[in-house]
């Protein structure tokens, strides 16, 4: 990874001042490619990207991928979008049933509009989900799995969303790589299992809550892994439109996750409690209960995830608990 040259000069990375967008942020500006970030800001935090504002190469627009002419502005002069903004929540869907369609699908139209009229930018590395494949009877699940049947409005989102990507490259000539991304954490994430343990503990370091039956497992990702993969993605693919997917090679269940929190937050003589979950021990209503994502395919371009899941885990828990104890200082 260290080695890949970029075939792009300037970026334009789309929910760049949320979790994943702003660590891709920060490895692009590393590496002296000029970016530009598109984010309303209703998750991303500009505390994310602070360090770049005011550098020459780096330029942030406050603006919603709903209004085509934020795309435009932000759009200009740039050769590649990196497309993760989203609705990051996919618990929210079942209470809010326009978000994932609003924020998700018709968000991704709009940006491939602007990118059909665009004379420069006709390449995109989008970040889909796990979620598409539903509940998947292969594991690890490979990237040509079928049918695709997504328990969850996020979940079926992301699936049109490809389904977009692969219709707008095919005719209008774009070249589109898809990852579907396991669970993926670290510093910065405000949403998910681990950051959800770390507040009930610090609100009663007594009691741990843990929604489900303990024994949902999944594949967990750290960040920094993660959009290295992106990168190496886009860099090595071959095909018009290519999907990858993105994880660790192992699962770990919630019931560890809890483990692992409670010791990094050096607590003793915690009560774990499970609530029983819904639907056969799931957390909620179109959490998917068991994932791990086969991921030869990646690994054949020379990704390899550094951390498995339980590392990525114990790491990812002592980042959010520094920076959660750090905000509350």
């Amino acid at each position: 990874m260290i080695d890949l040259n970029f075939s792009f000069a300037s970026a334009l990375v789309t929910g760049g001042a949320g979790f994943i967008g702003s660590h891709l942020v920060d490895l692009l500006m590393e590496r002296g490619v000029n970016v530009t970030v598109l984010d309303n800001l209703s998750a991303g935090k500009l505390e994310n990207i602070s360090q770049w504002l005011g550098n020459s190469r780096f330029k942030f627009i406050v603006g919603d991928l709903l209004n085509p002419s934020d795309i435009k502005r932000a759009m200009e002069g740039c050769e590649i979008v990196f497309h993760l903004a989203a609705n990051p929540d996919v618990r929210r869907g079942f209470v809010d049933t326009k978000i994932d369609y609003e924020q998700n699908i018709l968000a991704t139209y709009n940006l491939l509009e602007v990118m059909r009229e665009s004379e420069r930018c006709k390449s995109i590395v989008f970040t889909s989900s796990s979620t598409v494949y539903g509940e998947a009877k292969k594991m690890p699940t490979p990237e040509d799995y079928g049918p695709l049947q997504p328990i969850s409005l996020y979940g079926a989102s992301k699936l049109a969303c490809e389904a977009l990507i692969s219709g707008y490259s095919h005719l209008f000539g774009f070249k589109s790589v898809i990852c579907r991304l396991a669970n993926i954490i670290g510093s910065r994430g405000r949403h998910g299992v681990i950051y959800d343990f770390i507040n009930k503990l610090r609100a009663n370091p007594r009691t741990l809550e843990v929604l489900g039956d303990g024994t949902q497992r999944k594949s967990y990702l750290h960040v920094e892994d993660c959009v290295k993969a992106l990168l190496v993605a886009y860099e090595k693919s071959g095909e018009r439109v290519e999907i990858y997917n993105i994880g660790s090679e192992d699962a770990v269940n919630v019931a560890t996750i809890a483990r692992i929190v409670i010791e990094e937050m050096k607590l003793k003589n915690v009560e774990i409690k499970y609530t029983g979950g819904v639907d056969g021990g799931r957390g909620w209503r179109g959490d998917v209960k068991e994932m791990l994502l086969d991921v030869t395919k990646i690994k054949r371009l020379g990704w390899k995830a550094e951390l498995n899941s339980a590392g990525a885990v114990r790491r990812a828990a002592r980042e959010l608990i520094s920076e959660i104890l750090n905000r509350n200082q």
